[in-house]
């Protein structure tokens, strides 16, 4: 007997590691990764929220966009962003930036990094700054390569090393365990919620 095709999900993301991490959230519901948009910023995804929340009423998405300091909390930011949802969208608020999530999974990260596990905030939804916090964490790395790639040379005027993406998106892609971590992550655990109930409800196509 043939199994059923697996639902697909357009998502909306504000760069490559969130399309990593979209597209894993979305495997790990159960469904598709469909194709992947935005990657050009927030700024980008603001301006074109309300074209996904309309693509969203007739298939189902994913948009994901970091808080920063842009709010206090998540759903401030969803009523100024999109007044009126979609059936089929889950518009999830990484708190506060999508390295938070990725902090979550404590002993996963350690073990990538090189750094003790009690190096890892327990609580990262409470970081000010969880890219800053990575790329420190990487400063402290007993692996010359991960230092290298990760921590921006003195000088460059860059807030992050030349790998850093690359190398966290292997992370996400290998090693992070999302169930793991949103049992650290509140937003995180919201998000893999909102699209499992998007899974369910659709059912196989």
């Amino acid at each position: 007997m043939t199994a059923a095709p697996l639902i697909s999900i357009s998502s909306a993301v504000e760069g490559t590691v969130d399309e990593a991490v979209a597209r894993r959230l979305i495997s790990s519901a159960g469904a598709a990764p469909g194709p992947v948009y935005g990657k050009t910023g927030k700024p980008q995804l603001r301006r074109q929220i309300r074209g996904y929340g309309n693509a969203a009423r007739f298939a189902p998405w994913l948009v994901l966009v970091d808080l920063d300091d842009e709010s206090e909390c998540a759903p401030p930011l969803v009523r100024e962003w999109l007044p009126q949802s979609a059936p089929l969208l889950c518009f999830r608020v990484a708190v506060r930036a999508i390295e938070a999530w990725l902090m979550a999974d404590r002993e996963s990260l350690a073990a990538f990094l090189g750094v003790a596990r009690s190096r890892i905030p327990n609580s990262p939804e409470e970081v000010a700054d969880p890219k800053r916090a990575i790329v420190n964490l990487a400063r402290s790395s007993r692996r010359r390569a991960i230092r290298e790639d990760m921590v921006p040379r003195l000088g460059s005027g860059r807030s992050v090393g030349p790998a850093y993406t690359s190398r966290l998106t292997d992370y996400v892609e290998s090693h992070w365990r999302p169930e793991t971590a949103a049992q650290r992550a509140e937003s995180l655990a919201r998000a893999i919620a909102c699209l499992q109930r998007l899974v369910d409800n659709l059912g196989p196509v």
